[in-house]
């Protein structure tokens, strides 16, 4: 009995190279679609959203009370000093922190903050209005609160 070549089971390159690339393009739109990263930083930027906001809410609760702004708010844009920490050239916020009545501590950037720094900054203008701003947002995005 004689085996033809053609009778033999297996498949040929085309077939395996055919699978190959469906397999490969499936992953590359996967991958573009999930996009981790992309989606790690507008985690970030949600948060940054909601600290500038939480910051911002506790400055005028403060002033609502008092009736004046925090003092060590200027209207040179300035970086937001820590809780606790050493405040030299940095706004100093402790006054809402103290008593927990505003906040009971001062949120800070997940990725921008350093060790006496938030990595958010404030300034007011000649009006008084207040603008907390995340100059380390990601992606282009833009995130600052003016009230």
């Amino acid at each position: 009995m004689k085996i033809s070549k053609y009778s033999q089971k297996g498949f040929t390159l085309l077939e395996v190279l055919l699978v190959v690339a469906i397999i490969g393009i499936l992953a590359g739109i996967v991958i573009l679609a999930l996009n981790p990263s992309k989606q790690l930083a507008d985690a970030r930027n949600s948060q940054r959203k909601a600290d500038v906001t939480t910051i911002l809410n506790g400055v005028f609760q403060y002033a609502i009370d008092t009736s004046n702004l925090p003092s060590t708010i200027t209207t040179t844009d300035t970086s937001i000093c820590k809780t606790g920490g050493v405040c030299t050239g940095l706004i100093d916020l402790s006054v809402l922190t103290s008593t927990g009545k505003y906040l009971v501590s001062i949120p800070f950037d997940p990725q921008g903050a350093t060790t006496n720094s938030t990595g958010y900054s404030i300034d007011k203008d000649a009006n008084n209005r207040v603008t907390v701003s995340a100059p380390s947002a990601e992606n282009g995005v833009t995130i600052s609160v003016t009230r």
